[in-house]
């Protein structure tokens, strides 16, 4: 069977990257078609925090006003060190120029599907493959159920697992596990929590707990340790996850022990982190003719500097810009058929080219400084440890550098 698009742009995933993209794209004018292998869009994941580049993004997305009900404004973050005789605190305030705010991933979809035009989201479509026509220029994507999909552009937001990175790139993409995993979580308070509106990060040996409010009855928080050869057990079960972190906390405040213990069992989950090697950003092709990738596709990062929703949405942005922009230079109402077809398809590549461009650089930082972190936080060897962070206050003297980032006007 086969279904023909032609002319459409078409966004293979539907998670926050796609859904940005194909906003960004309608907020330009141009139409496109998302593909969201699921029975619904998906909300998993917990929560997003997003910082003051990711505010910029989701402004230009026209979703960030809306989004600012749902969450509290963060005032400052503290780090505690329970690793001593005596708890060590560092604290800092974000202050009016850094805006950061704890967001449910649910209340981000919802917000950014609301906004696209209706058919733009097609669910229970599994990409299988996407192939090249010589003749036409046109991309073939082959879903699960036979159908055959017609394309101008194909933009692969399809996560680490993405059949879409593997056939842009000059190898298959590579995605490393890091030697820790993470838990996510929420609580709930009926009542009422008494947090202030900090964003609070505890140490105690190899384990490292983050909480922060969403709302005045909403608790975000996350556990990161090392893994363990049973996490592909216990992370299919959220009970055995509960029990596993409340073992973990038992040496944390008793505040921590109960917002554990209180959890929401359907909102819980335990994890593997992945990523992408920063020198794969440096060396590997993110475009093949008028097939590119972003979010998670191309840059897969960790946790530990709470950027990867905020880098997706900028990716976004920049893609739709740089679209926009060449297809409008390129349009030429006079031209026969298969001069427009022509002319459009370098314009698409073109257009492609400087979204690539743009986004490797910014991306491979933000990956390295990650990556670097996570190697400070799980290395053992205090010589090691003193290694990295060298390194890391050379590269990066200014801590907040990532949130200071614009990636600029739609």
């Amino acid at each position: 069977m086969e279904n023909s698009a032609d002319g459409e742009i078409v966004i293979v995933g539907g998670g926050i990257c796609g859904l940005a993209t194909a906003l960004a794209l309608h907020r330009k004018g141009i139409r496109s078609l998302v593909l969201e292998r699921s029975e619904n869009l998906r909300a998993t994941g917990a929560a997003i925090i997003m910082q003051a580049n990711g505010w910029h993004a989701l402004h230009q997305l026209g979703v960030a006003s809306s989004l600012r009900q749902t969450a509290i404004p963060i005032q400052r973050g503290k780090k505690i060190s329970l690793s001593g005789a005596s708890e060590e605190e560092e604290e800092r305030s974000f202050g009016t120029s850094k805006e950061f705010r704890c967001l449910k991933r649910a209340d981000l979809i919802k917000a950014i599907a609301e906004n696209l035009p209706e058919g733009t989201v097609r669910t229970n479509c599994q990409v299988l493959s996407v192939k090249l026509d010589p003749v036409t220029y046109f991309q073939h994507l082959t879903l699960s159920n036979g159908t055959i999909l017609q394309a101008k552009v194909v933009i692969g937001c399809d996560g680490v697992n993405s059949v879409v990175a593997n056939m842009v790139g000059s190898r298959p993409a590579r995605f490393l596990l890091f030697s820790t995993c993470a838990a996510r979580g929420f609580t709930y308070y009926h009542d009422g929590h008494q947090f202030p509106a900090e964003f609070v990060v505890m140490n105690k040996d190899q384990v490292r707990l983050g909480r922060v409010p969403v709302s005045y009855n909403l608790v975000y928080w996350f556990i990161t340790r090392p893994r363990t050869n049973q996490d592909s057990t216990i992370s299919k079960d959220p009970v055995l996850i509960k029990q596993s972190l409340i073992e973990l906390v038992k040496d944390f405040p008793t505040h921590v022990q109960e917002m554990v213990r209180n959890c929401e069992l359907n909102m819980l989950n335990l994890t593997d982190l992945r990523y992408r090697p920063p020198w794969d950003l440096l060396l590997d092709n993110f475009r093949r003719g008028t097939v590119t990738v972003a979010g998670d596709a191309m840059h897969a990062t960790g946790p530990f500097i709470a950027q990867g929703g905020s880098a997706s949405l900028e990716d976004a942005v920049v893609l739709a810009r740089c679209l926009a922009q060449k297809m409008q230079n390129h349009v030429d109402k006079e031209a026969q058929v298969e001069e427009r077809a022509t002319i459009n398809h370098s314009a698409i590549e073109e257009a492609l080219s400087e979204y690539v461009k743009e986004r490797r650089m910014r991306n491979f930082w933000l990956n390295l400084y990650s990556f670097l972190l996570e190697k400070l936080f799980s290395a053992r060897s205090v010589v090691a440890k003193v290694m990295i962070l060298a390194v890391v206050v050379v590269l990066f003297r200014d801590p907040d550098w990532h949130i200071h980032y614009e990636c600029g006007t739609l």
